[in-house]
């Protein structure tokens, strides 16, 4: 792989910025549990936030950190044998994690089924491809990822199937899906790892035409000028952004801490919205007790703030 494809130039927008990277490969390792530690080890002296995922089939994960320590991270990698992740960088003024955590885990992105993405996975298709794509009215697009996901955003015109995890696709396909083996599938998520996992899993139930957006949304809004995009609404992350928006500039969203889901700045004025409290979705289903504690635990945090 071509250096700059792990290393791109993208100018650090200020001397405060924060890289975010995130990555993955599959890949199959021999001793997870050692990369785990070396992992561990290596962010800490490099002073790296965020989550990195080690299984038996590869890495997975979204880290910040500077750009030396962001480089020294990719060089162990490569070193390590990673020489194909898929990588995408964007930035933040501030530390978007709390902590670094490094998990050992049965697998990097958790279907529950056994699939084969690297013998047998769907075809992928660049940002321009996907846009092309979206024009045939015969293809059925399918967002994999979790519904409080695509509550910030989603293509248009994209099924959604109201995941509230992953492990629920395949039961999913089962019951919706029976009757589109003929069809033309398309499917997208934030990075494009659960995909490499649902093409697999379609195929191997005998799905021929079977495609998804390589480098998934995060890659689509990095290259894709607003004018030209297919994309609405802001794409969900895992860290302190909440969402991000087209050029993957953070976005307007902030978490309901209560429940997770992404508020737009009209959800934030609404009555039941409390910061770190409540909002609109949760609100009827927490106890008063609940949000006693949830003050306190939002009091803490502007103190520590």
């Amino acid at each position: 792989m071509p250096e700059d494809a792990l290393h791109p130039a993208a100018p650090v927008p200020s001397a405060e910025a924060w890289v975010v990277a995130a990555l993955y490969q599959f890949r199959p390792l021999d001793d997870p549990a050692r990369l785990r530690e070396d992992l561990r080890t290596l962010g800490r002296r490099l002073g790296l936030s965020g989550t990195l995922i080690v299984a038996p089939e590869g890495l997975n994960g979204t880290v910040a950190g500077s750009r030396e320590a962001v480089r020294e991270l990719h060089d162990f990698l490569r070193a390590a044998g990673f020489d194909r992740l898929e990588y995408k960088e964007s930035f933040s003024r501030e530390n978007p994690f709390k902590r670094l955590k490094v998990r050992l885990k049965q697998e990097i992105v958790t279907l529950g089924v056994p699939v084969e993405p690297l013998a047998q996975v769907g075809h992928y298709l660049n940002p321009q491809e996907w846009n092309a794509l979206l024009s045939d009215p015969d293809v059925l697009v399918i967002d994999t990822r979790n519904r409080y996901e695509v509550k910030a955003g989603t293509f248009e015109n994209a099924l959604d199937p109201q995941l509230d995890s992953f492990r629920d696709f395949p039961a999913w396909v089962e019951q919706h899906l029976a009757d589109s083996r003929g069809r033309k599938i398309a499917m997208f998520c934030t990075g494009g790892i659960r995909c490499e996992k649902s093409t697999s899993l379609l195929l191997g139930l005998g799905f021929q035409d079977v495609y998804h957006l390589r480098g998934g949304i995060l890659k689509y809004l990095e290259s894709v000028p607003a004018d030209q995009s297919r994309w609405n609404g802001e794409c969900f992350v895992f860290d302190g952004r909440v969402t991000v928006g087209h050029g993957v500039q953070p976005g307007t969203c902030e978490m309901c801490h209560s429940c997770g889901w992404p508020l737009t700045p009209e959800e934030t004025r609404h009555p039941h919205f409390e910061r770190g409290v409540s909002c609109e979705h949760c609100f009827a289903h927490t106890t008063e007790r609940q949000k006693v504690q949830f003050r306190e635990r939002q009091r803490l945090y502007e103190a520590a703030e």
